[in-house]
C-alpha cells in the first residue's frame, strides 16, 4: 500500500487467499484491504489516536437515503448527543480530489447535516466547517480536535 500523508499506526495485515485483510477497530473484524480502505484506516486511527474522538461516535459507511436512493458515508463522527458532527469521505490515494468529490460529500451531507466536512485521498486532506443557513463552506486547516463539550 501507498505511504499516506497521515501518521503511521500500528496495524494488522493478513492474506486469505488471494485477498490481504486488514482489522479494522471499529467494525471488530477483518476487511478487504484496498486502496480506500486503507485511507479509511489511516483516518479511524488519526481521530482516534491524534485527535482524540471516542471509537464510539465513529461509524464506517452508515447507509442514508437522498432523493430516494440508498448512499453509503464513509465515516460520519457523532456528537455526545448523537447527531451527525463530522462527515468524511475517502478515495484512495490516486484518486484525485476533484470537484465531483466535493460535490459527492456534499450532497450525502445535505441529508445528514454535519458541520464538518471532510475529504481525504491520505495525500490531501480537505475540512470545511458548514453554514447551513448561508449554504456555504468555511475552509479550515485541519480536522478539529475532538471537544467533550461540542452539542
Amino acid at each position: 500500500m501507498d505511504a499516506l500523508n497521515l501518521p503511521p499506526f500500528d496495524y494488522k495485515v493478513t492474506k486469505s487467499g488471494a485477498n490481504y485483510l486488514i482489522f479494522d477497530i471499529l467494525r471488530r473484524k477483518n476487511i478487504i484491504l484496498t486502496p480506500e480502505e486503507w485511507v479509511r484506516q489511516h483516518l479511524v486511527h488519526y481521530l482516534i489516536n491524534t485527535l482524540s474522538y471516542p471509537k464510539s461516535l465513529i461509524s464506517i459507511e452508515r447507509g442514508t437515503n437522498y432523493n430516494k436512493l440508498q448512499k453509503r458515508t464513509d465515516l460520519c463522527v457523532y456528537n455526545q448527543l448523537g447527531q451527525p458532527h463530522l462527515l468524511i469521505e475517502c478515495k484512495a490515494a490516486h484518486v484525485p480530489i476533484t470537484q465531483e468529490v466535493v460535490k459527492q460529500v456534499s450532497v450525502y451531507n445535505q441529508t445528514l447535516q454535519a458541520p464538518y466536512v471532510v475529504i481525504s485521498n491520505g495525500m490531501d486532506h480537505f475540512c470545511w466547517q458548514v453554514d447551513f443557513d448561508t449554504r456555504q463552506y468555511k475552509p479550515l486547516q485541519g480536522i478539529p480536535r475532538f471537544d467533550s463539550e461540542q452539542v
